[in-house]
């Protein structure tokens, strides 16, 4: 095992300060490359696996990004539970521009994205009723609360296509439904997560308002990047903490999301798609 912990740094966080023993280590994977080389080291005792979600200098957009290289590529590593950041737009007045909100909950509204490793004649389908990990997500708020910082703990986000912001009708509708926060990449995070039963959760950073709010109609890339800059500096700290909080073996579903999910037959599994699944589904495919 060379890492046992992901961390997947969104805009704004592409490194963390406190990792010592550095090293970079590239992965190959059968769907491509990740976003970029994982940075390992040791975090508050223990080793991680960082990856700056857009590539260095942010350079990916989230419809490019290669959500299965990257996930795959942190199972490879041997991590267990993944802590991500990102950041968000806020849908509601008490949500603030530099709090922090753990989701419990995703709705998606992206267009085509691929975010399942099955598919080429293995058929696996995974619950995911509660797409975030409840034990991982509570370590977190518990994080971001020892840190000083504000936590919303619970909250559904919109995932959407992006690259452009919401149109106001958009916003004021993710608003009618009670959504809480919207963003543009965890929920194919989160779902190849389970499949590759790696616990999930995500830090979702607030930036601004989104468009809905009289005074963020005219969300800016400076405005956010403003807020950016303070929210990384917390989320390394929360992320720090929040490592060193994880200790023991996994109870959650997570860790056995596949064992009643597999539909296809062992024996009529194509020996390429078995072998390339090898580090998801060997366990369960002799």
């Amino acid at each position: 095992m060379t890492a046992q912990i992901g961390i997947i740094g969104g805009s704004g966080l592409y490194d963390m300060a406190e990792l010592t023993d550095r090293e970079e280590q590239s992965v190959s994977t059968p769907f491509g490359d990740p976003s970029g080389p994982y940075l390992i080291g040791t975090l508050r005792g223990k080793r991680v696996a960082f990856l700056a979600r857009h590539g260095a200098g942010h350079r990916i957009l989230p419809s490019e990004l290669n959500f299965r290289a990257n996930i795959y590529g942190f199972k490879v590593l041997g991590v267990e539970r993944i802590v991500s950041a990102s950041a968000v737009g806020s849908l509601k007045h008490e949500y603030k521009p530099l709090d922090i909100l753990i989701p419990d909950q995703f709705f998606d509204r992206t267009n085509g994205r691929i975010s399942t490793f099955f598919g080429r004649g293995l058929v696996a389908h995974v619950a995911f009723a509660h797409p975030l990990c409840k034990t991982l997500s509570s370590i977190a708020a518990d994080a971001v609360q020892a840190v000083g910082a504000t936590v919303h703990r619970g909250g559904t986000y919109v995932n959407m296509e992006g690259p452009q912001f919401s149109t106001l009708a958009e916003s004021k509708l993710y608003r009618s439904w009670g959504m809480d926060v919207i963003g543009m990449t965890n929920l194919q995070e989160a779902k190849l997560a389970r499949e590759a039963e790696i616990c999930y959760t995500t830090l979702a950073l607030i930036t601004d308002y989104d468009c809905w709010h009289p005074d963020h109609d005219s969300v800016t890339v400076d405005l956010i990047i403003a807020n950016l800059l303070h929210n990384a500096a917390t989320a390394q700290r929360v992320i720090a903490e929040a490592v060193g909080r994880i200790a023991g073996r996994r109870t959650c579903e997570c860790a056995t999301a596949l064992a009643t999910a597999i539909i296809t037959q062992p024996d009529l599994v194509p020996e390429r798609t078995k072998r390339e699944l090898a580090p998801i589904v060997g366990k369960y495919l002799k």
